[in-house]
């Protein structure tokens, strides 16, 4: 059957978008509440708390919900936002996209659909393959997935090649990546913090001589100002919240250069602290 025509973007889903006046806080008992929540809808109970406690931890995993980064020394219990457990929970997932399922929904048809509907009909149970010109992934077997993929990389020349992966993948999955690429013979591996970093990366080593930030996480419980701009922390990293609230309960002070009126910035009900959740919270700006 010959491909129907197929969208170059899947389109924005704002059918139940909802907006509403900013919040006086955030965080606190609900943000505890909404990310149990969700990982019970998504894995359940048991999976749900393993997950909970691997997160961000010295012997678990990377959350991959953002980049703010994971105390050098001390780490919570719990080391992770509302939007981590969100994001995690879908990684995990008991949710499965079986064969039968794109047997019944062409390629054409899936293009319509929302990022948020196609992340929600769960992770697929076996290679799928989509012939040229054809609307539909049938299934094939492992062995004929990888011959796949052996055709496509094996090259005239190993320069020819170039392995593209997330500078957010778990160690494990780039040291597969590294060991393929050494087997192909090339050392082309260039991951998405290139294309994020490398002008400041640049511009930091002209300027300050290294191309990476030189701030750490405790600076921020010794700052006597800190300027958030550019930045919608209670949004994309919530943790970040933590960090500034330690900044303000030492006696620092912070600004926020925002346009949008974030409640975050307002105040921050600490969601580990009893007082916090129970409390009024930190006023951060």
């Amino acid at each position: 059957m010959s491909r129907s025509p197929v969208r170059a973007t899947t389109p924005i889903e704002e059918e139940k978008l909802v907006v509403k006046n900013p919040a006086k806080n955030v965080a606190g008992l609900k943000a505890v509440t909404n990310s149990f929540k969700i990982g019970l809808q998504e894995t359940g109970i048991s999976k749900t708390l393993k997950t909970m406690r691997s997160v961000n931890r010295y012997d678990g995993f990377d959350c991959p919900g953002c980049a703010w980064p994971d105390p050098d020394n001390h780490r919570s219990g719990f080391e992770f936002c509302e939007n981590g457990a969100k994001a995690f929970a879908t990684e995990a997932t008991n949710s499965r996209v079986a064969p039968q399922f794109f047997s019944k929904n062409s390629v054409s048809s899936l293009s319509k659909q929302s990022d948020m509907w196609l992340d929600k009909q769960g992770r697929i149970t076996q290679p799928m393959f989509l012939d040229t010109n054809q609307d539909y992934y049938t299934p094939i077997q492992w062995e004929d997935a990888f011959n796949i993929i052996a055709d496509s990389i094996n090259l005239s020349s190993p320069e020819r090649v170039a392995l593209y992966t997330s500078g957010r993948c778990s160690n494990e999955a780039a040291f597969l990546w590294g060991t393929l690429a050494r087997q192909i013979g090339t050392n082309n591996l260039p991951d998405c913090s290139n294309m994020c970093h490398e002008s400041s990366g640049v511009a930091l080593s002209r300027s300050i001589g290294i191309g990476k930030g030189t701030v750490t996480l405790d600076d921020f419980d010794h700052a006597d100002l800190v300027i958030v701009v550019g930045q919608n922390p209670g949004t994309n990293h919530p943790r970040m919240l933590s960090a500034l609230s330690s900044c303000k309960r030492n006696g620092g002070s912070v600004l926020s250069i925002n346009p949008l009126e974030e409640a975050a910035m307002k105040r921050f009900k600490h969601p580990q602290e009893i007082f916090g959740m129970l409390g009024r919270g930190t006023q951060i700006a």
